[in-house]
């Protein structure tokens, strides 16, 4: 973590805000803490922060709803700590865009290390979505094309067939990116853990399944859609469409 990151705290709980912002601070970033998703809504306008952190059970509110509105929208990795423990309410919120999600109570430490391994892993994928080393000769693979569709890893936005955009989370582009560099190949979810978290990060036991099913909604896949991303049942997955590269 560097000086200059600035990380967005949801909480509405003083004492273990306080305890979270002090552990964070000492870590060596900036913390502002909002108590009310109203506020947290004003602040997200005013300044884009590094990450976010989120509870889900506010006073005006169900933080899940920031995950796929202003959150996902933007492309802003995000934390979950809340007390909703069962694992349907951990797949929930992966399936909704969340990094990571961390059940209460939860040490200090190992908050500040999961922001941490959050922050480079999204710090990789920015340097590796581009994929243009700038050496003679390098092709440029910055907007991929497949069937009729399109996505710009630069500004993180999936055209789909009909014109419309949405914008993705760097964890739904990078994942897509390993999905287009490995067109027409079979991929084992163990390929996938190593991609994905190849900073030595434990990912949640089933973050990769919930990250290609949120996917897989992104690409409309559905009995009346072309599959894109196939699954080989006993061995992984595959990408069946044939993929394009322009530079822009």
């Amino acid at each position: 973590m560097y000086e200059n990151d600035l990380i967005y705290l949801l909480e509405d709980e003083p004492d273990v805000a306080s305890v979270f912002c002090r552990a964070l601070e000492e870590a060596g970033v900036i913390v502002q803490h909002y108590r009310r998703l109203q506020e947290f809504r004003l602040a997200l306008q005013r300044r884009r922060p590094t990450l976010c952190i989120i509870d889900l059970g506010l006073p005006d509110g169900d933080g899940l709803s920031l995950l796929g509105e202003a959150l996902g929208s933007e492309g802003i990795p995000t934390i979950v700590v809340s007390g909703r423990a069962s694992l349907s309410e951990k797949l929930k919120g992966l399936e909704q865009g969340a990094d990571d999600y961390l059940a209460k109570p939860i040490d200090p430490a190992e908050l500040v290390a999961r922001v941490r391994c959050v922050l480079r892993r999204t710090q990789r994928q920015g340097l590796s979505l581009e994929r243009d080393d700038g050496s003679p000769g390098s092709v440029q693979r910055q907007v991929g094309h497949f069937g009729r569709w399109t996505c710009d890893f630069r500004n993180l936005v999936l055209t789909r067939p009909d014109g419309v955009a949405q914008q993705l989370s760097r964890a739904d582009a990078e994942l897509l990116r390993v999905f287009l560099d490995t067109q027409g190949r079979v991929i084992s979810r163990d390929f996938l853990l190593q991609s994905l978290f190849s900073n030595g990060e434990e990912p949640f036991d089933r973050s990769v399944d919930v990250r290609v099913s949120r996917l897989r909604k992104k690409l409309a896949e559905d009995a009346k859609e072309t599959k894109h991303i196939r699954t080989i049942y006993g061995v992984g997955y595959i990408f069946a469409t044939a993929v394009t590269w322009t530079s822009e």
